[in-house]
């Protein structure tokens, strides 16, 4: 099958989508949403991306105008599929538009599980985190509704990270705080309570606040009796201490000390950096 084919697909597509229905009987619109779908699929396998999307688009228009919206949504995630190897923006339009109908019809599992896959592509495609956090924030809340509060969770864990990355410490605190107690009684969580805690401990350092830091950190002891023995506990008290004597040498020694033992994450030396730059110093971390 060749591209002139699907061009030749398109025409009588377009030709059946204007016609009157008595002049060439049947439904129209069912007719013309095939045909752009075998012209898409041919697009697809040449690997013709942006001519697919457009293609695929165009049949879900058709579906639509049948109310045939939840083929629609289906199209139109097709649509997206195509899209991501060559216009992100335009896969995000696609997904909003399926995810339009998704929620129109009740379906906020898979509305956000579409959500999400914009989530990404703000993410990784276009680099916007924050964009990235207000799609993910929004499929947490959809996870949240579904009863999926693993899903809700991975997404609530995906706004902390990047609210963060922004500066937005007390969203991020919040998220984080949120996830943490949520997981006090699941022992398939537990394991991670400590990770939590640190981050957020983190945030409230570099928020500025060290009297909230501290008492969060007391707080987090309480939650989960575990975590003072932990050495993410022991890593923010003595990075405490290291701020609150306005001390980078002890604040350095602190944090070599610690990623000697746990390896230190991008996400977390970025932050470790904001607060040492706070205390008076602006050269290399570790």
């Amino acid at each position: 099958m060749s591209e002139r084919e699907a061009q030749e697909l398109i025409a009588k597509a377009d030709k059946k989508a204007a016609s009157s229905s008595w002049f060439f009987g049947g439904n129209k619109y069912e007719e013309a949403a095939e045909l752009y779908t075998k012209a898409g699929n041919i697009y697809k396998m040449a690997k013709r991306w942006k001519e697919s999307g457009d293609t695929f688009c165009k049949a879900a228009d058709m579906q639509l105008k049948m109310n045939e919206k939840d083929e629609a949504a289906n199209t139109f995630i097709n649509a997206s599929k195509s899209y991501k190897k060559s216009s992100p923006q335009d896969a995000i339009a696609s997904l909003e538009n399926a995810i339009n109908i998704l929620t129109e019809r009740g379906r906020f599992q898979s509305a956000a599980k579409h959500q999400e896959d914009v989530a990404s592509i703000y993410e990784s495609e276009l680099i916007d985190l924050d964009q990235a956090m207000r799609a993910y924030e929004i499929a947490a809340d959809w996870y949240a509704g579904e009863s999926s509060t693993a899903l809700s969770h991975k997404c609530m864990l995906k706004v902390a990270t990047f609210a963060a990355q922004l500066g937005q410490y007390d969203k991020a605190i919040e998220k984080f705080e949120l996830v943490a107690s949520a997981s006090l009684d699941n022992q398939l969580m537990k394991w991670s309570l400590k990770e939590y805690f640190l981050k957020a401990g983190l945030c409230h350092i570099a928020s500025g606040d060290s009297v909230t830091a501290h008492n969060a950190v007391d707080r987090y002891c309480e939650m989960d009796v575990t975590f003072g023995s932990t050495r993410e506990c022991q890593f923010l008290q003595s990075i405490l201490t290291a701020v609150d004597n306005s001390d980078v040498g002890q604040f350095t020694g602190s944090v070599v000390e610690f990623d000697q033992l746990s390896k230190l994450d991008n996400w977390k030396t970025k932050i470790l950096l904001e607060i040492k730059n706070s205390i008076g110093e602006e050269s290399s971390l570790i």
